[in-house]
């Protein structure tokens, strides 16, 4: 894992992501690359009025300002910062700095939403989240402990979660992490009987896997939501992350059909990794 991308807002988040990058950086010998996004218009960017362009200077000195406060950090020593500074808040440029610079990982810190919030304005975290082509790793506290041992993998263990499957195996691999692969079995997410799921999940290790060595170390929970099972089904195995595959909807169709990955993002309490399907 030689790059890891951490957006920042300069918030109390945002150095809980810091700092939880930070850890994986010095175990692994990572660098990290702090990015910002100034919530600056196109007018004011492209505009010839001197005034306008004086605007846009102050603001990228004052970004640079606070950056040099909020990067001098102890557990940032003997590692490789670089601050990148962007003039347009697009949130798809997290992924294209990603793909720039080769990143295997984005840090992200996430204050979570909820009700009327949430369907209105969304966070930057579900947006990072949806157009992210790497893996996502989304902090919600003071990262105390980042040493994860007991992973869950979610999956609905359809063929276009093989790819996700594949990738959080190997991530999981590379950093030390157990994982416990969970299917939740509920009302919200296409019921199935006992045989039905036990063969989808074989066909599923089958193409995988290429066998069924995993199979008992499936587990099926039911619950009321997927979501509910998911984080209920963490909670009961003392679980530190829960990772999860997202389809990263865009548009009329994410708000139509909603995402499991992004709802579990925002509203757990533990380190949340997506994979994109």
């Amino acid at each position: 894992m030689k790059k890891i991308i951490v957006p920042v807002d300069f918030s109390e988040y945002s150095e809980f992501a810091l700092e939880a990058a930070a850890s994986i950086a010095h175990k692994f010998g990572s660098e990290l690359i702090v990015l910002h996004m100034l919530e600056l218009s196109s007018a004011i960017i492209s505009s010839g009025n001197e005034g306008l362009q004086e605007e846009a200077i102050y603001y990228l000195k004052l970004a640079q300002k606070k950056f040099d406060a909020f990067l001098d950090k102890p557990y940032l020593k003997g590692l490789k910062v670089h601050p990148i500074v962007k003039q347009f808040k697009v949130w798809s440029e997290v992924n294209e700095v990603a793909t720039e610079n080769n990143a295997q990982l984005i840090v992200m810190g996430s204050q979570g939403s909820s009700g009327i919030k949430e369907v209105l304005i969304g966070s930057n975290t579900q947006k990072v989240v949806r157009y992210a082509d790497v893996p996502v790793l989304v902090i919600k506290h003071n990262p105390i402990l980042m040493d994860f041992e007991n992973g869950v993998f979610a999956s609905d263990f359809s063929e276009e979660a093989i790819a996700p499957y594949l990738k959080a195996k190997e991530t999981f691999d590379f950093l030390g992490i157990i994982m416990h692969l969970v299917y939740v079995n509920s009302p919200d997410g296409n019921f199935r009987s006992s045989s039905e799921i036990d063969q989808r999940v074989s066909q599923f290790l089958e193409k995988a896997d290429g066998d069924l060595t995993q199979l008992d170390a499936i587990n099926v929970v039911s619950d009321y939501s997927i979501e509910k099972g998911i984080l209920n089904f963490a909670n009961v195995i003392g679980a530190d992350l829960i990772a999860v595959a997202t389809h990263g909807r865009k548009g009329l169709s994410h708000f139509f059909e909603g995402s499991v990955s992004e709802d579990i993002a925002n509203h757990s309490t533990l380190p949340v990794m997506t994979f994109k399907i």
